[in-house]
């Protein structure tokens, strides 16, 4: 199995290009100068200040950004953004030391520590370095950045794997792995596989951990990947590093690793996965907790795991010709990630709650510790701002998602108004998805059967020829032709399993992919009073928001000073309205509940 790259897909209109032009007319801009701000790119200069000191991530966030970059510059000519770009790749290269090492924080602050500190993100920094160069090798046609690259991965190759001279034996932040299985496919040097494979191999067998504060599950090392049952942890680390295990069983065709990914991908989606394809039930440790604890206020729901859940997700569909690994890219993505930049593109969230009471987060205490809850309003950067050049590089790149082929079969994941062609294999799409299910595809896909994604959403399709349905794809025989998909996309209300004791009696709504909910801004005080009847008929609307909102006629208790009172069918009605849950809090501070 193969995936078609960003650089073959070409997105139009609709849905994606409005996203994409976001991106490039606001975000890409508002990250670099938010970042230049607070001095990250001036420390690749590695000549700390009175008003910096090179921080132990700063240098992944660049590099993030750097790729997002290069995605952009690979589809079109912005002398401004490749000016930019080339600034700090001179400024890496130039200050990488002689075994081709960089890292601004290690280089000048802490010298004499360099692979001896597991959880200072060394290693995480030099996989997202690594991920750049490729990205700007493929854009520029130059390899300057790419070769500095190459020489750095093979100093960490002789001081983890050869000499074993480090402090620890892998990641303490995983993401070096699956970097490592890119630099691979980028170059062909099949040593930079091997590293990935070792570091996959190694992790978990010898009870490493990170600092005290961490038991050893926190970091997946309380046992090796391959006899892992659940998904534990720190939600990112633990999401990159399964993208790079599934990369390795893909490769060298592990049956019993593939297994273990299988099994970590069944546990997260089915009982530890919020509606909106976002992660991570507590802010403490950024961690999955156990099966059905799902808060609502309190989720972390990190912006950064629901695009590594993407990841994940695109990897598994290589072992496994399965759409539940399309399925949860897809919510994933217009849920728990877009949720992450506002709708003007300039301020972002680090974390993605589906349930907010401004009035009641800061409630008054007799001492100076309170309770904890995510913020109600974006930000344009972070302390730790490894979420918003995230939105960059997934947003550049998006055409990845799409399509995966063999020998027999182009598989078409993802639907958007745009045109792929690769390798003589030709498909335009015409469609307004997410907007409404109407999808016409044009195709020639060089002798190779059509399969087309059926959303799990989906309860009701069409298509207008013959078609076998295989694992939640119907398969067209036909290689060449025209066929127009209907996908019924009706406002369906959806039940939490009753093991999920915070949405006991609740219920969310979802109009295809997308997942809603119901502000203040709209509803009034107290939107977690709603009540509504779930045959309820909606008028789907027109929005500001690139999809429609949805309405309808609730129910709500009457507002009373009386703390309690006998419980009475005194329900009155009262307008509902519900607005994508990507598109809250960007209207002020609001209350917010799906």
């Amino acid at each position: 199995m193969k995936n078609i790259g960003y650089l073959s897909v070409d997105v139009r209109e609709g849905f994606w290009k409005a996203k994409q032009d976001m991106l490039k007319n606001t975000t890409i801009d508002a990250v670099y100068n938010r970042f230049s701000d607070t001095y990250r790119f001036d420390a690749l200069k590695c000549k700390p200040t009175e008003q910096y000191v090179p921080h132990v991530f700063w240098d992944s966030d660049v590099a993030k950004w750097i790729e997002g970059a290069c995605y952009v510059l690979a589809k079109e000519n912005d002398p401004e953004l490749l000016k930019k770009v080339e600034a700090a790749v001179d400024d890496i290269i130039a200050n990488a030391d002689e075994n081709g090492y960089f890292n601004s924080h290690f280089l000048v602050v802490d010298q004499d520590k360099r692979f001896k500190i597991r959880d200072k993100h060394e290693l995480y920094c030099a996989g997202h370095l690594i991920e750049a160069a490729i990205a700007h090798r493929d854009a520029t046609g130059n390899d300057r950045f790419l070769k500095a690259m190459c020489k750095y991965a093979d100093y960490i190759a002789r001081v983890f794997k050869e000499e074993k001279s480090a402090a620890y034996i892998t990641p303490g932040h995983p993401e070096l792995e699956l970097a490592l299985v890119r630099l691979y496919i980028a170059t062909g040097e099949r040593r930079y596989y091997e590293l990935a494979e070792y570091f996959v191999d190694e992790h978990g067998k010898y009870g490493e951990n990170l600092i005290d504060a961490t038991t050893q599950k926190y970091n997946q090392d309380d046992m090796p990947l391959r006899d892992r049952e659940t998904i534990d942890g720190h939600c990112v680390r633990a999401l990159y590093l399964y993208s790079a295990a599934a990369d390795v069983a893909y490769m060298r065709n592990d049956k019993e690793l593939a297994d273990a990914c299988k099994r970590v991908f069944d546990n997260l989606v089915n009982k530890r996965m919020y509606i909106t394809g976002a992660s991570g039930s507590t802010n403490i440790g950024e961690a999955y907790t156990v099966d059905y604890h799902l808060p609502n206020r309190t989720a972390y729901a990190e912006t950064c795991a629901s695009y590594a859940l993407m990841l994940f997700g695109r990897r598994m569909f290589n072992i496994e010709q399965d759409s539940k690994y399309a399925d949860a890219v897809e919510r994933a993505f217009y849920n728990g990630f877009l949720s992450g930049v506002s709708l003007d593109g300039k301020a972002f969230f680090y974390e993605n709650p589906l349930e907010l009471d401004p009035e009641f987060n800061n409630v008054y205490h007799s001492t100076v510790r309170k309770e904890r809850f995510p913020i109600t309003q974006r930000k344009e950067v972070f302390g730790c701002s490894c979420c918003p050049p995230n939105v960059v590089r997934l947003l550049a790149s998006l055409g990845d998602y799409m399509y995966s082929y063999n020998d027999e079969v182009l598989y078409v994941h993802q639907y958007a108004d745009s045109a792929m062609e690769f390798e003589g294999m030709y498909v335009e799409q015409i469609t307004e998805y997410p907007k409404n299910g109407n999808i016409k595809l044009k195709f020639d896909t060089n002798g190779r059967r059509l399969a087309l994604r059926i959303p799990g959403w989906c309860r009701g399709f069409s298509i207008d020829c013959d078609y076998e349905l295989v694992n939640g794809y119907a398969v067209i025989s036909d290689n060449c032709g025209c066929v127009n998909v209907e996908l019924q996309m009706p406002v369906t209300p959806i039940r939490a399993n009753r093991r999920v004791h915070d949405n006991a009696g609740r219920i969310a709504f979802m109009r295809g992919p997308v997942v809603y909910c119901a502000e203040g801004v709209d509803n009034g005080r107290d939107v977690r009073n709603i009540r509504v009847d779930i045959r309820s008929e909606f008028e789907i609307k027109e929005s500001e928001f690139l999809l429609p909102t949805l309405h309808t006629t609730a129910y709500q208790l009457p507002e009373s000073d009386e703390l309690y009172c006998v419980a009475e069918d005194n329900w009155t009605e009262a307008p509902l309205t519900l607005i994508p849950y990507y598109a809250f809090a960007n209207r002020g501070e609001s209350e917010m509940n799906v």
